[in-house]
């Protein structure tokens, strides 16, 4: 029977910390309960879901079934505050889209439990596509020019440009639609929750950062080779843009920003950066970092600076890259291709120390893939929209950022 063992390496001149990630089944999960163990951590992990990936690695001591933040948020905070004070936590980590919620608990934790990220006030502001453009102009950057969709700017933008419009407030490439020059938008789309943005034409640039008070200690940059829907699951590492690196530490540092951040780019012809969203979070670009310096920074213990990364220049979600690959099995051609791909490029879930999360990964991942097929959704909705922020009853978000504040 596979046993787990616990990691008895210790970060240097630390007491063994108790972390809490705050969900689980999303690979980048995976990926920093494993640095974080590795280190000496003891991991443990709250997720709305009862079977996750991280459930079943021998670098996870516990997991926890919580209660879904959209479904009931006060249980949501009841059921973290009590693994906090029951397990004696020290730190907890936002991993998605649950980081806005997460955020205001902070007031409501014992004393020695910490939140890793920034501030509630500055992720409702990063999480707002619209404000994001502002505070990119603020910083002394160029934003790219985006308007809410009901207004004279948008329809005179959708008039004379290429366009997109977007959900304010939307996750996982959800409500996104191209519109081409003089082409409008339908009645139902000019709405105050969406945004009007202009089209750029060039190459398509993800990023991953981890900041500690306005300083960068590390970034990877990296471009989607294929995509299930808007959600990379091939990428490969992209070291020639070093204008995009700079962009982002302007930006960290104007916002003295202290978490994970990251950004979507489209690069034009010329090498301009234009910057088309803000995720502060972790995404996909973290499976490139050197384990020891990520969890060294997150830690805020001595580690190199910039964080190092590895050496394999491109990962892939295997499991999700083979199922495309077969979904094109009429044009062999391409199909061929992407098998070819598959079979060359290392998985994010695979490790010989640690192999249950890859072998078990079909029933792990159960609760998503049931609605994806049942549900006839995208993988990025089916994996989120149970913790994606829903902005609270006006009564709710008043008392909560009483307690916040």
């Amino acid at each position: 029977m596979y046993r787990r063992r616990r990691a008895v390496a210790t970060v240097a001149g630390n007491m063994q910390k108790t972390v809490l990630l705050t969900l689980g089944r999303l690979p980048k999960a995976l990926e920093l309960a494993r640095a974080l163990n590795s280190a000496g951590c003891r991991v443990l992990v709250a997720d709305p879901f009862g079977t996750h990936l991280c459930k079943p690695s021998r670098f996870v001591t516990k997991s926890f079934k919580v209660t879904p933040p959209n479904q009931d948020l006060d249980a949501f905070y009841d059921d973290l505050i009590a693994i906090a004070a029951k397990e004696a936590v020290d730190l907890i980590i936002p991993v998605s889209e649950e980081a806005l919620y997460v955020s205001m608990l902070a007031p409501r934790l014992p004393d020695r439990t910490k939140i890793f990220g920034p501030s509630f006030r500055t992720l409702q502001e990063l999480h707002n596509k619209l404000r994001f453009q502002e505070l990119v102009a603020e910083a002394g950057l160029t934003a790219t020019r985006t308007y809410l969709a009901k207004s004279r700017e948008a329809l005179a933008l959708a008039e004379s440009e290429d366009s997109i419009i977007k959900p304010v407030l939307g996750c996982s490439g959800r409500g996104l639609a191209f519109f081409d020059q003089g082409q409008l938008p339908p009645p139902s789309m000019l709405t105050r929750d969406n945004l009007i943005q202009k089209q750029i034409t060039g190459r398509e640039i993800s990023s991953q950062t981890i900041a500690r008070n306005g300083k960068v200690l590390g970034t990877v940059l990296y471009e989607g080779l294929a995509h299930s829907g808007t959600v990379s699951v091939c990428f490969s590492r992209v070291d020639d843009v070093t204008a995009v690196e700079a962009w982002i530490e302007t930006f960290v540092r104007h916002l003295n920003f202290d978490g994970f951040i990251a950004f979507d780019f489209i690069i034009d012809a010329s090498g301009q950066p234009w910057p088309l969203e803000c995720n502060p979070r972790l995404t996909s670009g973290i499976h490139f970092m050197d384990h020891a310096d990520l969890a060294a920074a997150v830690l805020g213990t001595e580690g190199p600076a910039p964080v190092r990364l590895k050496s394999s220049s491109r990962f892939q979600e295997g499991h999700t890259a083979l199922l495309m690959a077969y979904s094109d099995i009429l044009k062999p051609l391409s199909m061929f291709g992407q098998l070819g791909r598959v079979f060359t490029t290392p998985d994010v879930l695979w490790r010989w120390t640690d192999p249950l999360p890859f072998l078990l990964m079909t029933p792990m991942s159960w609760p998503v893939l049931k609605q994806v097929m049942f549900d006839d959704i995208g993988f990025g909705e089916a994996a989120t929209r149970d913790v994606e922020w829903q902005e609270p009853s006006r009564a709710t978000m008043s008392r909560l950022c009483d307690e916040y504040v």
